[in-house]
């Protein structure tokens, strides 16, 4: 247990801490909302523990989320945004002055204002929803499509690294460590067949075809607040990932996450489907705010869906002919269930990428 009260004093504050309660249903961070007193007026924040052992280095991207937040409220006001401050994420800095303090035990604890009147969802609703997430992603880009200095850190490298991924895989399935390979040689020659998909955007991007952005790399619906009475994407958060990469890594993970109405681990895969207006729906709201894409990255926007579930699925597979010991699993099979779900999914969007392509032509 933490005494948050004493974690609380290490910011500035300049208010009178009344109580704090764990918020939120996040896995990875420790997250408390804190009321406080602020010259007679009650005040909400958010605290947040940095999970160091997910995140191995929190300090580099603690300054990721300073540098990041501090560009997109610049923009904002540069804009003359009646809400700029409702609209990115603000971070209270410590007593020292730094976008974060330590305790004792030198954890790494973050401080954010709290916005109101808006809240996250976990599953999608509608396409409307779809159309305010893909808004919301693209202008998070956008914001900090011209962020000064160096590249980010890289809090995960190679998050995304396609071929680095196939490679794993591979190497997975050669040393077959738990003599699982002869039970999923369907599943591994199917990976196989598309292993030139998955260098496509990464030689793109080494060869300068395709830019290098400020990406979110967990573009799930829950990671955008939404207003409690327009439903409009108010605020991208969960900045932990965000680092250099791919416009078309955020947009291939909208797709994977948002388009299709079964789980991630369904056992049923016919009840997988890439659902088109939902795609059409990611497509208008995020080509209406991503202004700055490049025609090769619009070209690619339909492909980033199958790359993007395809990379998941080699995670899935990989894991379980490892042992399952990366992905927490509830039931033997669990990592080979999601392997096929994303397998299920992936077709689907083969199946109508003729038609998404179109549909990115008229956006």
């Amino acid at each position: 247990m933490f005494d948050i009260k004493k974690i609380a004093r290490l910011f500035d504050l300049r208010a009178d801490y009344v109580c704090g309660a764990p918020y939120g249903s996040g896995h990875i961070n420790d997250t408390y909302r804190l009321d406080v007193d602020q010259a007679g007026l009650r005040v909400h924040y958010i605290l947040q523990r940095v999970n160091s052992n997910v995140f191995k280095q929190p300090i580099p991207l603690m300054e990721n989320v300073r540098r990041v937040t501090t560009e997109a409220l610049r923009v904002l006001q540069e804009e003359d945004c009646k809400e700029a401050y409702r609209r990115t994420l603000t971070l209270i800095p410590a007593k020292d002055g730094k976008p974060y303090a330590q305790d004792e035990e030198e954890n790494v604890w973050r401080m954010y204002t709290y916005i109101d009147r808006a809240r996250t969802y976990d599953m999608i609703e509608s396409p409307a929803q779809c159309v305010e997430v893909a808004r919301a992603f693209g202008n998070f880009q956008k914001l900090a499509a011209n962020l000064p200095g160096e590249p980010l850190f890289e809090t995960i490298p190679d998050f995304h690294n396609t071929t680095k991924r196939f490679e794993t895989f591979r190497a997975a399935v050669t040393a077959d460590p738990i003599g699982r390979v002869k039970t999923v040689q369907k599943e591994i020659d199917w990976f196989m067949a598309r292993e030139a998909d998955c260098h496509i955007v990464v030689n793109d991007l080494a060869g300068g075809k395709l830019p290098l952005r400020v990406t979110h790399n967990d573009t799930k619906l829950n990671n955008v607040m939404l207003d409690d009475v327009t439903g409009e994407g108010i605020c991208v958060i969960d900045l932990d990932t965000t680092m250099p990469g791919s416009s078309l890594y955020d947009f291939g993970d909208m797709i994977r996450t948002s388009t299709s109405p079964a789980a991630e681990d369904e056992k049923d895969t016919s009840k997988v489907t890439m659902r088109m207006e939902y795609f059409e729906a990611l497509a208008k709201g995020y080509c209406e705010a991503a202004t700055f894409l490049t025609p090769r990255e619009k070209e690619l926007l339909p492909f980033s869906g199958k790359l993007l579930t395809m990379e998941c699925g080699m995670r899935f597979l990989t894991d379980y002919l490892v042992g399952d010991t990366y992905f927490k699993i509830h039931r033997p099979e669990h990592n080979l269930d999601r392997t096929r779900t994303q397998i299920a999914l992936v077709e689907s969007i083969e199946n109508q990428m003729d038609a998404m392509m179109e549909v990115i032509a008229r956006c």
